[in-house]
């Protein structure tokens, strides 16, 4: 379902770039000469029938030949190339934070059923289900970086992706993208301590939302689970509880929460818009953001094939990965 699924998404993009959008935002302004446009026009193949229009369309995407993005003053492959790593390896961080902190909470929750430990952990997570993205990120913001120099204390950095300052003196040569990576295998350890300092709070708030979720899923699982007869059984066997839960309830428990996970992963790496925003995070959210303001209909377009894509291609990895939780799976 791939291949249909993102034919789909061209043909609903390349409507919307051509209807709805207007296609010569990004190379006419105020200032383009009136006797320019037709050329323009002509150049970009806009003249001619929609049908070839699109093949032109099709062809263009598979080439990676884009066009250009007024958001981020060049081209839009070479925009996607330089902010999309951004986006990966702030989703990364965020979510290594869900699951560290959402499974367990989530098996405590259900080992200690309606118990004050069950209790705490459901309130923590409508909290953080319930909690607008962007009043937490400004939360966050006011608290750790301005409120704690005020203190005199350690404040972690509220905007951007590296001091600027800090990188002058140690530059990092593109290797991956991923700047902590890149940093750790020049062994520039100074960078790579600034580049996570950046990444903390907003990983941290779009991870909150997460964890919640991650909470709720594997606490309703493992109840599930741990009612089931080969459950009994092993206890009854005297096995120790550890391995009770930790390799026979949770191995099983773990599919709705794969599930949830792969769409979470698919989710961010289209671009947190909002988290990217509030943060001055220069990913594939903030360059779409930029985008909506410029009218720029190449980077939006671009963007949402993308998204797309990853999506879809993050949860065929997780049907697949299913067949390894679960050997009854079969394909």
């Amino acid at each position: 379902m791939l291949v249909p699924v993102v034919l789909g998404v061209t043909i609903m993009t390349f409507y919307l770039s051509r209807v709805v959008l207007d296609p010569l935002a990004a190379y006419v302004t105020e200032k383009t000469p009136a006797y320019l446009i037709p050329v323009i026009r002509h150049q970009l193949g806009l003249d001619q029938p929609f049908y070839v229009q699109y093949l032109y369309y099709l062809r263009d995407l598979i080439t990676l030949n884009w066009g250009w993005s007024r958001a981020g003053h060049m081209s839009v492959a070479d925009a996607i190339a330089t902010f999309f790593p951004a986006t990966v390896e702030l989703t990364t961080v965020s979510i290594i934070i869900t699951l560290l902190v959402g499974i367990p909470l989530g098996i405590i929750s259900a080992l200690r059923n309606n118990k004050i430990e069950d209790h705490a952990s459901r309130v923590f997570s409508l909290i953080g289900i319930s909690m607008p993205v962007f009043w937490l990120g400004l939360s966050l913001q006011y608290l750790f970086t301005y409120w704690t120099r005020v203190q005199g204390w350690f404040a972690l950095p509220s905007t951007g992706r590296y001091d600027p300052i800090l990188f002058a003196s140690h530059p990092v040569q593109r290797i991956t993208g991923l700047l902590i990576l890149d940093s750790l295998i020049q062994g520039n350890f100074v960078m790579a301590v600034d580049a996570f300092l950046h990444i903390i709070l907003p990983a941290i708030t779009l991870a909150f939302l997460n964890i919640g979720v991650v909470t709720r899923l594997t606490r309703s699982s493992m109840l599930e689970v741990l009612r089931q007869d080969y459950i009994t059984f092993a206890k009854s066997y005297g096995l120790p509880q550890r391995i009770v839960i930790y390799k026979y309830a949770l191995r099983n428990a773990m599919i709705p929460v794969v599930t949830s996970t792969g769409l979470m992963i698919g989710g961010l790496l289209g671009g947190a818009i909002m988290t990217e925003s509030i943060f001055a995070f220069p990913g594939m959210g903030w360059l779409s953001y930029r985008a909506i303001i410029f009218n720029d209909s190449n980077t939006i377009m671009a963007y949402v094939v993308l998204s797309a894509f990853v999506f879809v291609l993050v949860n065929l990895l997780v049907d697949l990965i299913y067949a390894w939780l679960d050997p009854r799976i079969k394909y």
